[in-house]
């Protein structure tokens, strides 16, 4: 060994250095297998490291050893090139430091630099404990400054699926996809994500969801030792405050502004740090830093590229960290997870915690009984926005939240109301004043113009550029706030979801739907334009449907005149006619089952009856080929069902037959079973996916069709007599598809032979029985 020490190059020596190795096996951590493959370590090897070992370190410091062992003249290039593969190069900086450090003559020893990094450990954590215990910055429409313990609100987490990122995504489409995620998702403990230690890790969750809430509890468990023990100095950074300091050039820059008190002389290079980045998508420059080939003049942008070599979890909402993610293409270490927000015990303990006694009744009923309550209750943002409107109205029913439209109109007034006009007056006295109409309209005009080009961010000028004489509209702020800079103001939506909803009051008052339909970009927006034109007196919608007197109404259904033409039987006021408008379009849109799902999410956000219009448009749909249909599966959402049921319910009492019904799930919540109910009592084709059986209830009604695919399921002859001979009993025509272990053939065949069935085609054992013949054979 001292031979092979003596003939080394000085540098080179450092390797084995007690010193460095117990340092650098501290920071590759859970690398530490990674590494010592690409040092050609031999698998058994390894394996034996991890069996004799408990912890990271150990095993880390192990598998260094074992590499210098049985390497003649190991060399720091060696080390430093396996580091360079694993895309690790705050480890290569910091062999590097380590090795200036050591071969310092005025630095002996790492003693001074290292007590330097215990006082700035301790004191960051000193900051935060005492800092972030509460969330104190603007929480918008009142979501009340509150502690951060996350330990049981905020368990359950999911793996987002990489497989379909929304590059383009805006407001509505996360929403949709949160909905759909909330049916399936496999919740993980928090201390699994955060104990084991990740190089990168990338949080997302739609607006309001409690990302921030989060990273503050992160911040607080490294703090108290709790979590990410192997790293000296972590660093929580906001995007929103980033962005005012563009022409920094360094980590060590952006630092020293952040946390001044703090740091002092930091090498960023040689420590163990980790940054927390929050709210990546209110990045100015998001597309430069998530397109490496975009050429940007503001040098933050490459500081923030730069932070991509040291350990770091990024936040920000679901469109914006699929984007992101994309960067990382070869990256072996990172975890993606997407917040789902609260569990039913948080929100139980929400409810307990925050509402009043004598309203928690109403509160638990909405959240029970209307579907879009139930839904969002898990997202903290209207969750506390619910209860708290609840709570200050003198009147509120369960259906005050029907819709999504509803949510947001009801937020939006509240808000108006409590922090923007802020003199007790009611809705409707607020209504009648003319400016406080205008207001609201330019506030929308805001929106829509910025939701059109998908911008969060923006300036003084851009304002300017959508209402003239912003200075003299100070009372803009709530709605929008104004940050303040060294370099200038700049202006963002006090809550993204706010934005979307604004966008959509604009679009209805002041285009014609044929405007909103050739604007793709208004697309996620249908659902809630079309909601605007709930005609019920009950809805606080109707205050804000009237907001653009210079444009009179009738210029919208100019369009439409012609449509009364062919039809003249068709007589409606204006917010049917405009509604029918789209309504028609959107069916002639119709090539797929999710063209049939949007259209019932907007007609039941309508929450129009079967009128003449209506039932022009459903007919002339029945015209087609495909007709209209209903799926059930494990990807259905609550709210989609709700949007099935309030069709269908119409649909049906109108006397029309749909043309098939698809069944492919077998446990259904109550709001499904409805839904089956009614369809079987009038349709012509029904698919059946997997056994299922309403307890109580045998279907009734004739079909024509019957499609029955099991051929993936062992059943025994009990439960294919219960889950279907009654609805083959009722068909003309079925479509049997069998598994091969299925052992009562004979008694199937005994069925159909006693049946109506007029045709028949079953799949059994590699073999197709078209005929009665057939089924004695």
């Amino acid at each position: 060994m001292s031979q092979l020490f003596t003939s080394l190059k000085n540098d080179d020596t450092t390797v084995f250095s007690q010193a460095f190795k117990l340092k650098f096996s501290d920071c590759v951590g859970v690398d530490w297998r990674t590494l010592g493959r690409w040092l050609n370590i031999e698998e058994n090897y390894l394996d034996m490291i991890d069996k004799d070992n408990s912890k990271s370190g150990e095993k880390a410091y192990s598998m260094l050893t074992k590499w210098l062992q049985m390497n003649c003249n190991p060399t720091l290039d060696e080390l430093k090139t396996a580091l360079k593969e694993m895309k690790r190069m705050d480890l290569v900086r910091m062999v590097d430091e380590f090795t200036n450090t050591a071969n310092s003559p005025e630095i002996p020893s790492g003693f001074s630099a290292n007590k330097d990094l215990l006082r700035m450990s301790a004191e960051l954590k000193q900051y935060y404990l005492k800092y972030y215990g509460k969330i104190s910055e603007l929480q918008p429409l009142l979501k009340p400054p509150a502690n951060v313990d996350l330990m049981n609100k905020f368990v359950d987490l999911c793996i987002v699926d990489a497989a379909k990122p929304q590059m383009d995504a805006v407001f509505s489409v996360e929403q949709k996809e949160f909905l759909e995620k909330q049916m399936h998702y496999t919740p993980i403990p928090y201390s699994e994500l955060f104990m084991n230690e990740k190089s990168v890790i990338l949080v997302s969750g739609i607006a309001g969801i409690g990302k921030t809430w989060l990273l503050r509890k992160c911040l607080l468990d490294w703090s108290n030792d709790l979590i990410w023990k192997n790293v000296e100095l972590v660093f929580y950074l906001e995007c929103r405050r980033i962005n005012q300091y563009e022409n920094i050039f360094s980590i060590n820059d952006l630092l020293s502004v952040f946390y001044k008190d703090i740091i002092s002389n930091l090498n960023i290079s040689i420590t163990t740090a980790l940054f927390l980045i929050d709210g990546l998508d209110e990045f100015k420059y998001f597309n430069e830093l998530s397109n490496p080939n975009l050429k940007c003049k503001y040098p933050i942008v490459n500081v923030l590229a730069e932070i991509q070599n040291y350990k770091h979890l990024v936040a920000g909402r679901v469109y914006a960290i699929d984007q992101y993610q994309s960067i990382y293409k070869d990256h072996s270490d990172m975890l993606t997870i997407q917040i789902m927000g609260f569990n039913k015990n948080g929100i139980a303990n929400y409810v307990e915690n925050h509402v009043i006694e004598e309203k928690k009744g109403i509160v638990n009923a909405t959240l029970k009984e209307s579907p879009i309550a139930k839904a969002m209750a898990s997202v903290p943002f209207y969750l506390s926005s619910m209860c708290k409107i609840i709570s200050d109205s003198k009147e509120i029913s369960t259906i005050s939240f029907l819709t999504m439209t509803d949510l947001y109109a009801n937020i939006f007034l509240y808000f108006l109301q409590k922090h923007i006009i802020k003199n007790n007056e009611m809705i409707y006295q607020i209504m009648e004043n003319d400016s406080n109409k205008t207001y609201i309209l330019n506030i929308c005009k805001i929106a829509y113009e910025l939701f059109l080009v998908n911008k969060i961010i923006f300036s003084k000028e851009e304002l300017q550029t959508f209402i003239g004489d912003f200075d003299k509209n100070e009372y803009f702020f709530g709605f929008i706030e104004r940050i303040e800079t060294n370099l200038g103001c700049y202006y963002q939506f006090a809550h993204l979801t706010i934005m979307e909803f604004c966008a959509s009051v604009y679009a209805y008052n002041c285009l014609s739907s044929d405007e909103i339909m050739t604007n793709e970009k208004l697309k996620s927006c249908l659902s809630m334009i079309c909601g605007l034109s709930n005609a019920s007196q009950n809805s606080l919608l109707k205050f804000l449907v009237n907001l653009n007197p210079s444009k009179s109404p009738y210029k919208k259904f100019i369009q439409f005149i012609m449509n009364l033409f062919k039809n003249p039987s068709i007589k409606s006021n204006e917010k049917s006619i405009f509604l029918y408008s789209i309504l028609d379009r959107l069916c002639k849109s119709i090539k797929d089952d999710h063209n049939f799902n949007f259209f019932y999410e907007c007609f039941y956000e309508s929450q129009s009856s079967f009128t003449d219009e209506i039932k022009s448009i459903v007919d002339e749909q029945n015209k087609q080929w495909f007709g209209w249909k209903i799926l059930i599966d494990d990807g259905k959402t609550s709210y989609a069902t709700s949007c099935d049921n309030y069709f269908v319910n119409y649909y049906i009492k109108s006397g029309r037959k749909l043309q098939w019904l698809r069944v492919n799930k077998n446990i259904l919540s109550d709001e499904e079973k409805n839904l089956l109910i009614r369809c079987s009592t009038n349709v012509r084709v029904v698919w059946i996916s997997r056994p299922i059986n309403i307890e109580g209830w045998k279907p009734k009604d004739k079909i024509e069709e019957l499609w029955i695919s099991i051929s993936f399921y062992i059943i025994t002859k009990k439960d294919f007599e219960e889950n279907f001979l009654p609805w083959i009993n009722l068909c003309e025509k079925l479509n049997l598809s069998l598994h091969i272990y299925i052992d009562f053939f004979k008694d199937i065949c005994e069925w159909i032979r006693c049946s109506n069935i007029k045709k028949f085609k079953i799949w059994y054992r590699g073999k197709y029985f078209r005929n009665l013949d057939e089924l004695t054979l």
